[in-house]
């Protein structure tokens, strides 16, 4: 499997439906991002990926990570890949220019993490992480933590982590037991344990800054008394050089089912030297700040897991014959057909190309309204803010899961070859179930989208999305081609404040309603996004192809996936309102000793 970016789609979504080049001009930090800059740095990440790391993904993933008490060595490849990575100046690019960034848009950002993470998930986790810990530093770092770490970490000579849960905790960070005990130059003695810590330790760098979370002594219990601390994996000296070890030890790296290239680490913090970050016992909000940029990376993992799923399953069925056509031979020429022929082959590749461009659409998406909260001001930040926030939970669970959907049919279109490690299918699969659990679970997103961004706001983060949509129907509810793609929005609008109103009319009765409801709901909510998007690449392709274009061909199957989308993915929202319907009785009927019966 050689990965081979989709720049032809990344640019019709980035100029053609999104116009980034205007988005950028609206925001005065980013008007040197012209088409021209955006172009060419897409073709060097795409040479980065295609050449530099695609050779190297199923030789790390057989390789994997080498433990030896305590120092964690990457796969062969990795640190030259790194180095080159780094070169080419990617941790740098949407890192402030005071510290040696390049002051990008995030956007940008989101296109090369998806053709490195496409090429290659395991090794886009070492930087990955590091991004969310820059932004952390910059946005609640005092003046001295900046000149410290910044500089280094943007270059790509030092990485960062965040480590948040514990063995006993999981994602319920309010019982967290790590100490920040206080001393007295101002700086804290950290002790505790850190589990499921990506790229905690590795070869890569000189220096690894983690990002933690601990209690102060005296602080208030749960989630209102955790801190957020600095802490070194060595020391730094005043002059910034390196200095000696900080008790930051790796205890074991993870055995696992995927992304086995990608060191996960056990992380002793035996009495380290950590500094506050923010105020005490306001870990958490301002961690929220690595959080979102990390729920966003994770749902480019669903996107990436669904393209390279697409990429080698057409490239398979095109090849691969088996049988002929039930309409008559295709290929007579040959002693069967080419199994692409097939209704049922052509389905699983239609819903792997579907989800792989309808995500590309949805986190490019995002990443735009991530532009405006990085830059914008006044009520257009606080829009966008709420947009953010309703959407990345969406996007986080939505697209990891329909990435791993098409990662599954990419091993059933190849059938027993799809099981055998060969082709890379397997893989995928292992690789990408991973991202339906960290960042929080699809069930902690769904929780998330429809308990506290939904009812939580009263509809209001829900009303803004639906307004937009809503517009864009009534702008071309007139355009006789977009009516099969208006009129089902329009449905699934109504249907949509339908169904909100009456989870939360249950709520009233059931607190529990909303836990019963919440994972549906996310797919209902995610089925229509998509549809959203999906409608309005149409029109694109279909304003292209009526002013005629040299590349009808192109926009003619961007038409005809979006048809498919409506026809066959779209109509999954039915089950999911039935399933809401039925309450959350069906759950909750059965005593606990029940289950074993």
């Amino acid at each position: 499997m050689q990965y081979k970016a989709p720049l032809r789609d990344i640019q019709f979504v980035m100029h053609e439906l999104l116009d980034s080049e205007s988005h950028y001009k609206t925001l005065p930090a980013f008007q040197e991002a012209d088409r021209e800059l955006m172009d060419s740095l897409f073709e060097m990440a795409a040479s980065f990926a295609e050449n530099e790391l695609s050779p190297l993904n199923q030789s790390g993933d057989a390789e994997g990570c080498h433990f030896d008490n305590g120092v964690v060595t990457t796969p062969k490849g990795f640190k030259e890949a790194y180095k080159a990575f780094c070169e080419l100046g990617f941790p740098a690019l949407s890192a402030e220019e005071e510290f040696g960034g390049q002051n990008m848009p995030f956007s940008l950002s989101t296109v090369i993490n998806e053709m490195v993470g496409t090429a290659n998930w395991s090794f886009s986790m070492y930087p990955g992480l590091s991004h969310g810990a820059i932004q952390t530093i910059e946005h609640h770092g005092t003046d001295a933590q900046k000149q410290t770490y910044l500089e280094k970490m943007i270059s790509g000579e030092w990485s960062g982590t965040m480590c948040l849960t514990e063995a006993h905790a999981g994602s319920d960070l309010g019982i967290i037991r790590t100490k920040a005990e206080p001393k007295e130059d101002g700086s804290y003695s950290i002790t505790g344990q850190k589990i499921f810590i990506s790229a905690g330790e590795h070869d890569l760098t000189d220096n690894i800054i983690h990002i933690v979370l601990a209690r102060l002594p005296g602080a208030p219990a749960g989630t209102k008394g955790i801190s957020l601390f600095i802490v070194p994996k060595m020391t730094v000296n005043e002059d910034g050089s390196v200095g000696e070890s900080n008790n930051v030890v790796c205890g074991s790296i993870e055995h696992k089912m995927g992304i086995k290239a990608s060191a996960t680490c056990v992380i002793n913090f035996d009495g380290a030297t950590g500094y506050l970050i923010g105020p005490e016992n306001r870990g958490l909000q301002c961690m929220f700040t690595f959080m979102n940029v990390a729920r966003i990376g994770t749902a480019v993992q669903g996107l990436t897991a669904a393209e390279y799923a697409f990429q080698g399953s057409l490239t398979y069925a095109k090849d691969r014959l088996a049988m002929r056509s039930l309409s008559g031979t295709k290929a007579p020429e040959k002693v069967a057909d080419p199994i692409i022929v097939h209704p049922a082959v052509r389905n699983m590749l239609l819903t792997e190309k579907a989800f792989a461009e309808g995500g590309r659409a949805l986190v490019y998406y995002l990443s735009h309204f991530a532009d405006i909260v990085a830059k914008g001001e006044g009520e257009e930040l606080k829009f966008a803010d709420q947009m953010l926030s309703l959407l990345t939970p969406i996007a986080k669970a939505f697209l990891t899961e329909t990435g791993l959907e098409a990662a599954n049919h990419g091993i059933q279109i190849y059938g027993g070859h799809g099981f055998v490690s060969e082709w890379g299918m397997e893989q995928n699969v292992r690789d990408t179930r991973i991202a339906c659990l960290y960042e929080g679970t699809t069930e902690i997103q769904a929780l998330d989208l429809l308990g506290r961004k939904v009812l939580g706001s009263q509809g209001k983060l829900l009303g803004n999305f639906v307004n937009i949509i809503q517009q864009f129907c009534e702008d071309n509810k007139e355009n006789d081609e977009m009516g099969q793609f208006v009129r089902p929005l329009v449905k699934h609008l109504k249907e949509w404040g339908d169904l909100t109103a009456r989870i939360g009319m249950q709520a009233t009765e059931n607190p529990e309603a909303v836990g019963g409801a919440a994972v549906d709901y996310m797919y209902f909510s995610g089925y229509v996004t998509l549809a959203y998007l999906w409608a309005r690449m149409a029109l694109v392709a279909q304003t292209a192809i009526a002013d005629g274009t040299s590349e009808a061909a192109f926009y003619d199957a961007k038409v005809k996936t979006a048809q498919f989308y409506f026809a066959k993915l779209l109509p999954r929202t039915t089950t999911h309102v039935q399933r809401i319907s039925t309450g959350v009785e069906p759950y909750m009927s059965m005593d606990v000793d029940q289950f074993a019966f």
